[in-house]
């Protein structure tokens, strides 16, 4: 039974001044009624996709099964929004709802899953602390501040980026950006070593049991004394996104602080690279390098941390059969590493849905969107061939099964971050459409020849359709059908050329 652990305003605190700023701590609980997933159905975006039924099935059950997730703040808890639940525990966790909410974007016009993330600034700490597992039906946080595993992986701005990306909601911004602020200098001031360097536990960085540890540390809940390279790069992003944000709102004068910090993380996270492995590792404190390659390691990517003349070998593991290439991608743990065991529900070798997307951004960002889009269709093949057989959608998967069966021990119905596979990873990757809602400009990267595309999506306050034509190979050039009430840009991007569409409603 999980332990409860209630916020004391008797234990010794330095305050952070944004904390000040937080708004969420004085919010009164939202007492809207949950919509049921029957009523709204009609209203999601809808997919099409050619040949690909089951697919579309699926994408149906997941928000489904969203739907069915959705639950009504308690104040009594410290709640103030309705939220979707992470359905694990009865607690909400910070690493899974940063991910939930990046497929729930788009159905934000009929519940705004964003706000779940408005339950852990409502929970934040006068020094700027937030637990990392909240409960859901009375007051109590799952960890003490001063736990080792009590807060992490900080990939809410992330998360809150991404949604401004689709929605261009300044408002939330605005709200978002203090106690964002305040959490990203608690971590610095308690989480770093002498150089600046963070560390974490496999507990605190959401993979629980990778095997990256010295032997004589506890794989799960100590630090090990490393250079954690996850959380040095999710740190290093994090600055940047605040400074992204602190340039919309007009206050830039607030994160010189922040700019520092991500100069003193590129230099340090630079000497965690291995020239003979070609690889990114955690480091040890007598200064070597770990040895697991972990899917870790690819925060890196998505951070913009990785320089052109490490780029090529560096995502070559994920082509290498012997290491991430599996049948099913993407492994947490490379296959040549002794403790790979991919039919184990945990993070030495099962396919999880957060960091496959984490991955596959990060190959968007470096322009390797044929990579992308062949490993976002193989792990969008995998969850429907597993869906098939279940009839649901689970936790994680096995990088080696046949595709009829999930994890034994693996949570089903799990939506969950799963959630991602059949809606943001089918839209973004598998249909290559990347939205910019601040330009009201969608770039579209075709890759597929059959007829596919999206009815009824939004982009900002726009309701676009976006329909491609059936190809008879990868050279014809595209024929694009596109709609919107309001004025948008599209951008083809196909066969290495590009070509501007201006749509008026």
């Amino acid at each position: 039974m999980a332990k409860h652990f209630l916020m004391n305003d008797n234990l010794t605190y330095v305050p952070e001044p944004h904390v000040a700023k937080n708004t969420f701590l004085s919010m009164p609980a939202d007492d809207t009624a949950i919509p049921a997933y029957d009523e709204i159905k009609e209203r999601l975006p809808r997919p099409i996709w050619d040949g690909h039924d089951d697919t579309l099935r699926c994408y149906d059950k997941a928000w489904q099964i969203a739907f069915r997730n959705l639950r009504c703040a308690k104040r009594e808890a410290g709640f103030v929004s309705n939220f979707i639940d992470t359905a694990f525990n009865g607690y909400l966790f910070m690493w899974d709802s940063s991910f939930i909410v990046m497929f729930g974007k788009y159905a934000s016009h009929i519940f705004d899953f964003q706000k779940t993330l408005d339950n852990f600034y409502s929970h934040q700490h006068r020094d700027g602390f937030i637990c990392r597992e909240i409960c859901e039906d009375e007051p109590g946080e799952q960890f003490t501040r001063d736990d080792p595993c009590s807060t992490g992986p900080n990939i809410l701005a992330w998360s809150e980026w991404l949604y401004f990306l689709q929605t261009d909601n300044k408002e939330r911004l605005a709200r978002v950006f203090d106690p964002l602020m305040a959490y990203h200098h608690w971590l610095q001031l308690h989480r770093t070593w002498q150089d600046g360097t963070y560390w974490s536990t496999g507990w605190a960085c959401g993979m629980d049991d990778t095997p990256r540890m010295q032997s004589e540390y506890n794989v799960s809940h100590h630090h090990g004394f490393m250079s954690w390279i996850d959380t040095c790069a999710q740190q290093y992003m994090n600055a940047q996104i605040l400074q992204k944000m602190a340039k919309v709102l007009g206050r830039e004068d607030e994160t010189g602080w922040l700019r520092e910090e991500e100069e003193l993380l590129g230099k340090a996270i630079d000497k965690m690279w291995d020239e003979n492995e070609k690889f990114y590792f955690d480091r040890y404190r007598d200064g070597s390098l770990g040895t697991a390659k972990s899917i870790g390691a690819y925060w890196t990517l998505i951070a913009g941390l990785v320089p052109e003349d490490r780029r090529a070998d560096f995502i070559a593991h994920l082509e290498n059969e012997g290491e991430f290439k599996r049948k099913w991608m993407i492994p947490s743990l490379a296959a040549d590493h002794p403790l790979y065991t991919p039919e184990y529900c945990g993070w030495r070798g099962a396919v999880w849905a957060p960091t496959n997307y984490m991955v596959l951004l990060g190959l968007r960002k470096y322009g390797y969107e044929k990579l992308a889009a062949s490993i976002a269709e193989n792990y969008v093949g995998l969850v429907t061939s597993v869906f098939n057989v279940t009839g649901t959608l689970h936790e994680n998967y096995s990088a080696e099964c046949d595709g009829t069966c999930a994890n034994e021990r693996a949570q089903k119905d799990f939506v969950g971050w799963t959630g991602l596979a059949p809606i943001s990873i089918l839209f973004e990757f598998v249909f290559g459409i990347e939205s910019d809602a601040l330009h009201h400009r969608i770039v579209w990267h075709v890759n597929r020849t059959e007829r596919h595309g999206i009815e009824n999506y939004r982009l900002g306050d726009a309701t676009v359709s976006l329909i491609c034509d059936a190809r008879a190979s990868d050279d014809e050039k595209p024929v694009l059908h596109v709609t919107a009430d309001r004025p948008i840009t599209v951008v083809l991007d196909w066969n290495g050329k590009t070509e501007e569409m201006h749509i008026e409603p």
